[in-house]
């Protein structure tokens, strides 16, 4: 399987377009796949320059539903004629951030494309076919990254923090070879998002992708240090059929935290800025 990070907030280079905001590419050998598509169309000027073609895109997955992850879902829907784009029930109702001074911004995704026939909604867990399965409303509160304090859905009667059941991951089952979670932000916390994983799959993923929230974008400064090394020491403890779990994180991790994950974890974690390439 190859992966391509078509944005991250982190560019792998000249010439790569970065912002904060997350989407990858993935090939299978069944499936072109789009998880994710930043904050605004930019990625399609980078996929063009990895040679992507996203017109060729057969499988569309939306992580949650906020702005940075779905911004450029329309300029998707534009280029790609075809392909479903799988959602979490609740992703495209309103979500907001309490930024500083207490201000509530919305910080969801363009609430019209819920008329988009295209869209396809899950409550839950989906398995598309034999490859592909996506998975939501995940149990457990383990190393729940404190940076979701701030993020806030409306319940009726005022505004509580989000509970994150519009959040969901992608299982890619390679035939007779390896099992990936792709994540976008984790706000259900990657070690639970993982325990949840080993729940439907039997066992631990050999590879992860995905943002890991360790910061708080509105302000950019990360979690205490002593959470980032806890969720290092449980991330070391998983092992896949094929071996020890490596990881591929990015976007919501912050440099800061992927420099302490790096210290301690060593070469089984690298980071996939905009532009970059892993093959699994």
């Amino acid at each position: 399987m190859k992966i391509w990070s078509l944005m991250d907030d982190v560019s792998a280079g000249e010439g790569w377009e970065k912002e904060h905001g997350l989407s990858l590419y993935l090939e299978t050998k069944r499936h072109r796949i789009l998880f994710d598509t930043g904050k605004s169309g930019l990625f399609l000027k980078n996929a063009e320059r990895a040679g992507i073609h996203i017109s060729a895109v057969d499988t569309a997955v939306l992580s949650h539903g906020h702005y940075d992850h779905g911004g450029g879902l329309a300029d998707f829907l534009e280029r790609s004629r075809t392909a479903p784009v799988y959602i979490q029930e609740g992703a495209l109702e309103p979500h907001y951030s309490r930024r500083a001074g207490g201000r509530i911004e919305e910080i969801g995704v363009d609430p019209a494309l819920k008329k988009n026939p295209r869209l396809v909604t899950v409550r839950g867990a989906l398995k598309i076919d034999e490859e592909l399965t996506v998975f939501g409303r995940v149990p457990g509160e383990e190393l729940l990254s404190e940076a979701n304090r701030l993020l806030l859905e409306w319940d009726g009667d005022g505004f509580c923090q989000d509970a994150f059941n519009h959040e969901q991951s992608l299982i890619v089952r390679e035939k007779g070879g390896k099992r990936i979670l792709v994540a976008g932000c984790a706000h259900r916390g990657i070690v639970n998002i993982i325990e949840r994983f080993i729940q439907l799959e039997g066992a631990a993923p050999d590879a992860v992708i995905g943002g890991f929230h360790l910061m708080a974008p509105a302000s950019g400064s990360s979690i205490p240090r002593e959470q980032i090394e806890a969720v290092a020491r449980r991330l070391l403890g998983f092992r896949g059929e094929a071996g020890d779990t490596v990881y591929y994180t990015c976007h919501c991790t912050g440099l800061f935290a992927y420099g302490i994950l790096k210290e301690r974890m060593g070469e089984r974690i690298s980071y996939l800025a905009a532009g970059g390439r892993a093959e699994l």
